[in-house]
């Protein structure tokens, strides 16, 4: 296993980590801890988590994947081992979304963090997070895939970045959390927390939770300038698009128990016609080169300097077995030179 520094902290953390946001719909309790007992033995330290998950949120089973986790935690006895991560979810956009989720208006604020963190503590057993993220921001902007930026004035109720950090700061002084990160953030959120850390003495942000992979490398243009130059890592999710970049959705196909043939039916990031196009070729040129199109794609995100981990999430351990061996290959001065033509023939087609 290869480990990188988590942000400006002392923390190491593998570049492959255990994502987990399939546990409770698609994946048993057992499915879940064989895939940790695994993950682990091969030197994965980074496990990342929710109160939203498994996803889609339902009211019948969110909460199930942090309590998945929590039991195979107190049965282990490898809490100290690892770098733990959770999420509080942010408000829904949709009146009728995430009523389950203290009604659906999750602000970042007092009330709903301490609720929130409490929460997920209790579930996975134990009495601090080694990194606790906003899920998404609590203001209107662009994510989850969301091109047009809505010119919309902000939910009244929603918390301010100076706020939402100081009552972070709280919780860090108590001893819930050690290290603070956001996810699906902007190059302006980014800027602001940032500048409320320097100018009012709040703890710093030390990593952003955002996709990255060949279908979507928008995180390089302003992101990744703030991991250079602020040391602010990137724990880059969906690296392997959803599982476009395997190769197992082209031409319609749908594979049974796969994610988009059960629990995501209709969700189409990743289908466009320009996302199967540079799938199929991506797929075309792992093969051509003698790995397997996951390792070619996960390869490639886990060379980028301003990623710290690359979250993957798999239903099966030999899933987990061929995502490790991502770690086995090298990208080749000719191999990349092909990568970047692809990606200058069709760039994120899925950004």
């Amino acid at each position: 296993m290869i480990y990188r520094r988590l942000g400006h902290t002392r923390l190491e953390v593998s570049v492959l980590s255990l994502g987990t946001m399939t546990w409770g719909h698609q994946n048993t309790e057992q499915d879940a801890h064989r895939q940790l007992d695994s993950a682990v033995a091969a030197g994965v330290n980074l496990i990342d988590t929710a109160e939203l998950y498994p996803t889609p949120s339902r009211a019948d089973t969110w909460t199930t994947t942090e309590r998945y986790l929590g039991n195979w935690l107190a049965k282990s006895k490898q809490r100290d081992r690892l770098v733990l991560a959770s999420k509080i979810t942010g408000p829904a956009r949709d009146p009728d979304g995430q009523l389950h989720i203290r009604g659906g208006l999750s602000h970042h604020d007092r009330r709903n963090i301490v609720a929130a963190l409490d929460g997920s503590l209790k579930r996975l057993q134990t009495d601090y997070l080694d990194l606790y993220q906003l899920h998404w921001p609590d203001r209107s902007t662009n994510i989850f895939g969301a091109r047009d930026y809505p010119y919309t004035d902000d939910d009244p109720d929603s918390t301010a970045i100076e706020e939402s950090l100081s009552i972070l700061g709280d919780q860090v002084k108590a001893g819930k959390i050690r290290h603070i990160g956001v996810s699906n953030e902007t190059p302006w959120g980014v800027a602001r927390f940032l500048h409320h850390s320097k100018t009012s003495g709040l703890p710093r942000i030390v990593s952003i939770q955002n996709p990255y992979n060949l279908l979507n490398r928008l995180y390089e243009n302003g992101l990744s300038e703030f991991s250079h130059r602020d040391s602010l890592s990137l724990l880059a999710y969906s690296p392997l698009a959803f599982g476009t970049l395997t190769g197992k959705y082209l031409h319609g196909k749908r594979p049974e128990g796969a994610r988009l043939s059960s629990v995501y039916r209709g969700f189409n990031r990743y289908g466009s016609p320009g996302a199967e196009e540079s799938a199929a070729s991506y797929v075309e040129l792992a093969q051509r080169h003698g790995i397997t199109p996951a390792q070619l794609a996960l390869a490639f995100v886990i060379s980028q300097p301003f990623v710290a981990s690359a979250i993957t999430g798999q239903t099966t351990l030999a899933q987990l077995e061929e995502n490790l061996g991502a770690l086995d290959v090298r990208l080749d001065e000719q191999l990349v030179t092909e990568i970047q033509a692809l990606h200058r023939r069709i760039p994120n087609p899925a950004a």
